[in-house]
């Protein structure tokens, strides 16, 4: 069991005595997607990986969130963020928008990016360099813009 497991797995105890339900629930669904993980990897899962596990997890919650907001669901869009609150805080801090986008101008400059078709190149080495840190689809959006202005 890594880092990550050990932390959530504490937190969990104390959820149980605090008598905390949601965060309970969302514990053990983090337990269980690290497990699935774990089965699916054949193996236990590197810290690197488990940040990997969290992030996606994040991700289709915000997606949730993006969903019941139009579906005018406003007590799911509360509980899910909740929930997501409760998984942001096992990943690192995430990046600022502006911070974004000056680390993809860096990047841009590092691999020679001239247009919007370099755009993988540098998602590359934004996700590797910021893997759990950054949103993929705002780097993307970001990356993209400024390759456009570039190739103009």
């Amino acid at each position: 069991m890594n880092k990550i497991s050990k932390k959530i797995n504490g937190d969990m105890k104390e959820a149980m005595k605090a008598r905390d339900k949601e965060r309970l629930s969302t514990l053990r669904m983090l337990l269980s997607e690290l497990k699935n993980a774990e089965i699916a990897e054949r193996g236990e899962l590197s810290e690197e990986k488990e940040m990997q596990v969290l992030s996606s997890y994040a991700r289709k919650l915000k997606e949730s969130i993006a969903e019941f907001e139009k579906g005018d669901r406003d007590d799911l869009v509360a509980k899910e963020k909740k929930e997501l609150e409760i998984v942001l805080s096992y990943l690192p801090k995430q990046l600022t928008e502006d911070e974004i986008s000056a680390e993809v101008e860096k990047v841009i400059a590092e691999v020679g990016a001239e247009g919007p078709g370099d755009v993988g190149s540098v998602m590359r080495e934004m996700m590797k360099r910021f893997r759990g840190r950054v949103d993929g689809k705002v780097v993307n959006r970001l990356a993209l813009d400024m390759l456009r202005k570039k190739g103009d």
